[in-house]
């Protein structure tokens, strides 16, 4: 799994940022690089791409991105987000898949030796 960024990289594209460049995703990313993982956005509410929630999230799924990345938990822009985000399918649906795959179940916490190490560590830096 990857993420994109959303800066202009100007000898590549010199309009859009990667996360809305056909270009760079399509072409660098998945031809030059050869990356086949799954690859979303960087966080879509993050005001660093022009446009609506909308428009954004249209753009980088037309760029190629297989998934929408949106953290700031405001309903209404998740509602948009899910709207204009098709359901994957096909080869986004594999690499989905392949990813999640991946994941592992997290190992069981002891909460009193966890606690314990942080007060510790906590102790130490209040002695340096």
């Amino acid at each position: 799994m990857a993420m994109t960024a959303h800066v202009v990289f100007s000898a590549l594209d010199p309009v859009q940022p990667a996360t809305t460049s056909a270009t760079i995703i399509r072409q660098v990313i998945r031809g030059v690089i050869g990356f086949q993982g799954l690859l979303m956005s960087d966080d879509v509410s993050m005001n660093a791409l022009a446009g609506s929630i909308s428009d954004r999230t249209r753009a980088i799924v037309s760029a190629g991105c297989d998934m929408v990345l949106h953290c700031n938990g405001k309903l209404d822009e998740m509602r948009d987000v899910a709207r204009e985000t098709p359901e994957l399918t096909g080869e986004a649906l594999s690499r989905a898949t392949r990813a999640l795959a991946w994941r592992k179940q997290p190992e069981p916490l002891d909460r009193q030796a966890a606690r314990a190490e942080l007060e510790a560590l906590m102790d130490r830096v209040g002695t340096a």
